[in-house]
Parts: structure tokens; C-alpha cells; sequence
């Protein structure tokens, strides 16, 4: 499977290609300037040369035509790009991992977008693709670090059954994420509104936590305790 991830030379879209690469998924950077895209994963490549990574950059439009895509752009950008190649992602399953957030003074706040979230904006942005929402909560930081452990759950939203289950196999190839059916697409206003909420933790705790959620299936997931990160 071919991964095209639109804003892939952020953060997030790095951290989730060098994931997902590492796993033996092919993924193509999109960006609007195929030149930082082609850069950026050349540097991701390139730091990580012990590795065998499948990783290519391009336009957006080139990284729409992937088997599945990602939208990873920053949130105020997220409609407007996904309407500039909304032919070529007609049919395709597309992930939203976009939050809505704004730091003001030492807090991060969420922004409410118009239809409630930026995945129910993508989503009325392309009505001819299947969207669902994802990742939201996974640390950029940490995802961009193979030499450190991720363990989170990831709550994917849908209101297309094929959308959820894709979305929920793409998380799932990465280690230690655990994939949950957090319902439809309306769900998505409260799942990205929470990332203020862990993003403020993190800040005050100079932490890089993530989201773990206990007693599902009959499988909680206890972490080890150990010491915040300095």
C-alpha cells in the first residue's frame, strides 16, 4: 500500500511517514512545493540510513493519488487543501489527523471549527471520498524518534464503515498504537478538542504522554510508572 500524506513536511506528517515507513509501508511527502517535500524526505531517509525506509516527496496533488491519504497540514489549511485536488481524492479513503489548536500565553486552547471539527470540514470539503478522523493525540516528537517507544490508543471516527476499518489498519501497523472505534464523524469535535487538554498536561509536565484508556476488552493498558520526562 502506497501512503500520501498532504502536509507531510510538518511535524506530525514527518513522525507518522518515518512510522509508518518503518513498517514497511511505502509513503509519499505531499506538499505544495515538491521541492521542500522531495528535500524533507531525503533528511528523513538520510537520518535514518540504517534503516530501509520507502520514503518519496512530491506536490499534493501527486501524494493524493496514493492508495490511502493522510491529511496532515496545519488545521486552517486542511479544507482549502484538500479542495485544490478534491478530483483526485474522489473514491479514496482520506484520514484527517489535523487538530484545531491556539496557543494563547502559557495555555493551548481548542478552536471550534464551523462543522465542529476539521475532519467534518474535510469531510464536507470532499463528498465523493470516505473520510475519518485519527491520531490526533500521538506526540510529533516522539512518533519522529524510532529509538523511543510509543504506546497510545488511537480513537477513529468514521461514518463510512470501509473509512473506519482503513484508518483503524493504518494505525495499527504501527507499534504500540491500539486503534479504537470511537463511533461516527460527529465524534471528531470532542476527540480533537481533547488534544488542548494533553498538549496543555505535556507543557506543564514537560512530558510527552499519551492517550491510554483502561478496561477495554478486558485489556487495560497499564504502563510501567516511571518518571516524567525532564
Amino acid at each position: 500500500m502506497l501512503v500520501g500524506i498532504l502536509g507531510g513536511t510538518g511535524p506530525l506528517g514527518r513522525g507518522l511517514a518515518l512510522r509508518l515507513a518503518a513498517a514497511g509501508t511505502s509513503v509519499t511527502l505531499g506538499s505544495r512545493d515538491p521541492e521542500r517535500a522531495a528535500s524533507v524526505a531525503a533528511e528523513i531517509v538520510a537520518a535514518w540510513s540504517d534503516r530501509s525506509l520507502a520514503i518519496g516527496g512530491a506536490g499534493n496533488e501527486t501524494a493524493g493519488g496514493a492508495d490511502l491519504v493522510v491529511v496532515a497540514t496545519p488545521w486552517e489549511a486542511a479544507v482549502s487543501t484538500v479542495r485544490e485536488i478534491e478530483g483526485v481524492l474522489a473514491g479514496k479513503v482520506v484520514v484527517c489527523v489535523a487538530n484545531a489548536l491556539i496557543r494563547e500565553g502559557k495555555e493551548m486552547l481548542a478552536v471550534i471549527p464551523p462543522r465542529g471539527s476539521v475532519a467534518a470540514g474535510v469531510a464536507a470539503a470532499l463528498p465523493d471520498a470516505r473520510v475519518a478522523a485519527a491520531g490526533h493525540h500521538l506526540p510529533a516528537h516522539v512518533l519522529g524518534d524510532l529509538d523511543r517507544p510509543l504506546v497510545s490508543d488511537v480513537l477513529v471516527c468514521s461514518d463510512h464503515a470501509e473509512a473506519k476499518s482503513a484508518a483503524m489498519d493504518l494505525m495499527g501497523l504501527i507499534a504500540g498504537l491500539r486503534p479504537l472505534d470511537a463511533g461516527g464523524l460527529a465524534a471528531a469535535s470532542a476527540v480533537e478538542a481533547f488534544t488542548a487538554v494533553l498538549v496543555g498536561l505535556n507543557i506543564r509536565y514537560k512530558a510527552q504522554s499519551t492517550l491510554g484508556l483502561l478496561g477495554l476488552d478486558g485489556n487495560p493498558r497499564v504502563p510501567e510508572r516511571t518518571p516524567l520526562d525532564s
